[in-house]
């Protein structure tokens, strides 16, 4: 037995012995500092919406790239975002809609903001997703009544008022959390809800067809178009909402990749420009499964009227011009292919010749032509 337990004791020696020496010698505070030194904080959207998944992906394809860690943190619209950036300790990054900012600027909520906030890239569109009730048609038909805006300070709120005033159509604005949004839509108590989201997104993916609801189109007007892009749902998108043979035309407003412009004498600043790094240098991986499809919209060279860029992702973009525009060849087909539609469709006109109403009108058509060509 005595030699049983001199053994034992000398096992527990050995064990101890072998311990990493950073740990016999560093302190709390060195630990923390280490812990710290690589972490990146993005704030974005709410559990079911498209922001999330691309802080998610952010995450996964980053982590440990150049020391970095990635933590994905679940906000509350893009108003609320800009305002965690600002003031939040352990926000360093935001996903917000590209209007959020003129919107600051109107409301004045934060004063100086133009200093405070920069973007490292535009991301992808976002669609206006309209759902009406059982005797909604329309969008005009829902003048007067109860149409869901989502909680106040969001990104979806702020881009409904937007485009209900525009449009001309007054509304009774009510806030609830799209779950329930979606209950009170199926029993009657609310005639619309609406949620601006990157298609297709998980609270419409999921529903289950019910008699009478369905998304509702919203015309892109000239006066809509001076503020957002022209869109359209499709059955590839909601195959439980839309029918196969079906698209709805609605708008699309940009999501941006926010920051606060840190002083380069910082650490919060050194830590940001790492991340442009890695994420411009990585971009490749985000555009292959199981990423977000939305990835592949994004253009890292793409100009935000109204903002100005982070440098570090200005200095990137800067030193590889030739790379950039190998990487717009998508974009320039893009371009190429809708110059080919009009001069199909478009009566012997140039694109010179069309009237911005024209235009647009001549757009949803092309999205439609790309569709049945199977572009």
């Amino acid at each position: 037995m005595r030699a049983w337990i001199i053994v034992l004791w000398m096992l527990v020696i050995g064990v101890t012995s072998a311990a990493p020496a950073g740990a016999q010698t560093a302190s709390p505070e060195e630990l923390r500092e280490r812990t710290n030194a690589g972490t990146v904080g993005i704030i974005s959207g709410g559990v079911n919406g498209t922001y999330i998944q691309i802080a998610n992906d952010l995450a996964k394809v980053l982590d440990e790239e150049n020391g970095l860690r990635v933590l994905p943190i679940i906000g509350k619209g893009s108003v609320q975002n800009i305002t965690d950036i600002l003031y939040l300790k352990g926000i360093d990054i935001g996903i917000v809609q590209s209007d959020v900012l003129e919107f600051i600027k109107r409301e004045q909520i934060h004063p100086a903001i133009g200093e405070h906030i920069r973007y490292i890239s535009k991301l992808y569109n976002e669609e206006f997703h309209l759902l009406g009730g059982k005797d909604i048609a329309s969008v005009n038909d829902l003048a007067g009544r109860k149409v869901n805006f989502g909680v106040p300070g969001s990104g979806t709120y702020m881009t409904a008022t937007t485009i209900f005033q525009t449009m001309g159509i007054a509304v009774e604005p009510v806030s609830f959390d799209q779950a329930l949004a979606y209950e009170k839509l199926r029993n009657g108590e609310i005639a619309g809800m609406v949620y601006v989201a990157g298609k297709p997104t998980k609270l419409f993916t999921g529903l289950e067809p019910e008699e009478g609801i369905a998304f509702v189109p919203v015309p892109a007007s000239p006066e809509l178009l001076e503020i957002y892009l022209p869109a359209r749902l499709s059955y590839g998108d909601y195959p439980r909402l839309i029918p196969e043979d079906g698209a709805v035309d609605t708008v699309a407003v940009g999501a941006v990749m926010a920051i606060y412009n840190w002083s380069p004498r910082s650490d919060r600043y050194r830590k940001s420009a790492n991340f442009v790094k890695a994420f411009f240098d990585g971009f490749d991986q985000f555009l292959a499964a199981p990423r977000h499809p939305k990835w592949k919209e994004v253009n890292l060279s793409a100009v935000v009227p109204g903002w100005v860029r982070f440098a570090p992702a200005q200095t990137w973009l800067d030193a590889r011009q030739p790379t950039v525009a190998t990487a717009d060849a998508a974009v320039q087909r893009q371009l190429e292919a809708f110059m080919q539609f009009l001069n199909e469709k478009g009566g012997g006109q140039t694109f010179d010749d069309l009237t911005p109403e024209r235009r647009n009108a001549l757009f949803l058509e092309f999205l439609n032509w790309q569709q049945t060509r199977g572009n």
